[in-house]
């Protein structure tokens, strides 16, 4: 039996949801962005032009509803399935999109370059648990302009996986979409084998911009899936509670399904968000609060409710450093996450509020996922009915090291984590060289590099993302590309 977390009921999720919807219909969303206003407007929305204002009305929530795909795939540059956003499938992916990293030679949080970047791709290849990448890092070493889209391109050019990613002007969706046809080969290849997600994102309270509801919009036209990240903060721009904040993150994702649906129905979505309560003391928007983890938990349920898959930002650490927080905030996300059944969830590697990724916790959130994999999996009986023979056998040798049973349930019974986490005794942890978590994370990253393969995507395919960045880059007066 497959273990499952519930922090809603079924009557409790309906009241939100209803409440969402009246407060959509009543109150409205605020868009600025005059062609997404007059579709609304089209399809029988009270739009107020002057205030960048449009109500719903119940139908269109409905016709939204019932178009939006209850599951979807993802796959890789070769075109292999690697997600099923289905059911309670999980599957992790970096936290993204982070403006520093945590030097793991000198300890200290720095801007990332280009280096770091290909670093990072190369590393996040070789994760067993991790099953797609993000746009993790922001290359401090290019012009803001092309930053999304020059981490889209280093993503395919050095990995395999697919990418969570997305844009931050409504300019970069061309070329971002330009590189993932480059891997594709044609539109029609693309939109059957998806191999990126876009995040976007509105703006508490209840609002949409410019550039992220075109960027919807662009998704929807190129069936490029999505994931809705509504950012509700308890306390500051939400109501503290957490079931008022609950109401405003689904008016927020339901305004998002309505958008994308109009624009093209069965367009692919992750219902998801990054919520936080407001820490009042500090002034700051913890991701590791039990009460975060809790709404992200709840977020999922609703979703699913309403029939989508779902993400969430969870599985991440407010702590600066590979430390005992770190530890400790991740791994309650995690494991709350995938007991909530939240099929896409970002957040390894992250630290620092979002703000900083670390190589060294990635090696360790890789298995920090493997364990939660492990939990996942139940318990269920595996030869042990009836229990008789095993214990006479147990009597009888004094131990069951080298039973037949053992030996054919060892590896699928007991999970062995790599060498970033400490098994061994006091003595023969001295004897090997008393190493602490992030010295051996740090050599877990070097071997993990040293053992890259690089990406089996044709040459000419590498070939023409290339000439489309350097091609961007010109745009913005960048003659060359840093080397990587």
């Amino acid at each position: 039996m497959r273990p499952a977390l519930r922090l809603l009921d079924d009557q409790l999720i309906q009241r939100i949801v209803a409440e969402a919807r009246d407060v959509l219909c009543k109150l409205g969303v605020e868009i600025h962005n005059r062609r997404v206003l007059d579709a609304l407007a089209a399809h029988g929305a009270h739009v107020d032009a002057s205030n960048w204002r449009a109500c719903f009305t119940d139908d269109l929530i409905d016709r939204a509803l019932k178009t939006v795909p209850r599951s979807f795939q993802l796959y890789d540059v070769l075109g292999g399935q690697t997600h099923d956003f289905k059911g309670d499938n999980v599957y992790f992916t970096p936290g993204s999109a982070a403006i520093n990293i945590l030097d793991g030679q000198t300890g200290e949080i720095r801007k990332p370059d280009t280096a770091d970047y290909v670093r990072y791709v190369k590393l996040v290849s070789g994760f067993q648990h991790i099953a797609s990448q993000s746009t993790a890092l922001i290359p401090a070493d290019v012009p803001e302009r092309i930053s999304d889209s020059y981490r889209l391109y280093l993503s395919l050019l050095y990995g395999e996986k697919p990418v969570v990613t997305g844009a931050f002007t409504v300019q970069a969706f061309e070329i971002m979409k330009d590189l993932q046809l480059a891997v594709r080969g044609s539109r029609q290849a693309l939109e059957q084998k998806p191999l990126a997600v876009f995040s976007c994102c509105p703006t508490a309270p209840i609002k949409w911009s410019d550039v992220t509801s075109q960027n919807l919009v662009d998704c929807a036209l190129w069936s490029i899936p999505v994931e809705l990240i509504s950012m509700p903060l308890s306390g500051l721009v939400a109501p503290v509670t957490l079931v008022g904040s609950l109401v405003q993150q689904t008016a927020e994702n339901l305004s998002g399904v309505v958008i994308s649906q109009l624009t093209r129905p069965g367009h692919p979505l992750l219902y998801g968000g990054s919520p936080a309560v407001f820490d009042v003391r500090f002034l700051t928007t913890p991701m590791g609060a039990p009460e975060t983890i809790m709404m992200d938990c709840a977020n999922s349920e609703i979703g699913k409710y309403l029939g989508m898959p779902t993400q969430s930002y969870i599985a991440l650490s407010d702590s600066k450093q590979l430390d005992a927080q770190a530890g400790l905030e991740t791994g309650m996300g995690a494991i709350l996450a995938a007991l909530s059944g939240i099929n896409n969830i970002s957040g390894p590697g992250m630290l620092d509020f979002e703000s900083c990724q670390s190589l060294e916790k990635l090696v360790v959130d890789n298995e920090i996922c493997g364990m939660t994999f492990r939990v996942l999996q139940g318990i269920e009986p595996r030869e042990d009915f009836p229990a008789l023979a095993l214990f006479e056998e147990l009597l009888r040798e004094k131990n069951l090291l080298i039973a037949d049973h053992t030996r054919r349930h060892l590896r699928k019974e007991i999970t062995f984590p790599g060498p970033v986490i400490d098994r061994a005794n006091l003595g023969r942890w001295q004897k090997e060289g008393p190493l602490t978590m992030m010295q051996r994370a740090a050599a877990e990253v070097s071997r993990l590099l040293d053992e890259y393969k690089p990406s089996r995507l044709p040459e000419s395919a590498k070939a023409d993302l290339t000439r489309l960045m350097q091609s961007e880059a010109a745009r913005y007066g960048m003659g060359t590309l840093p080397p990587h």
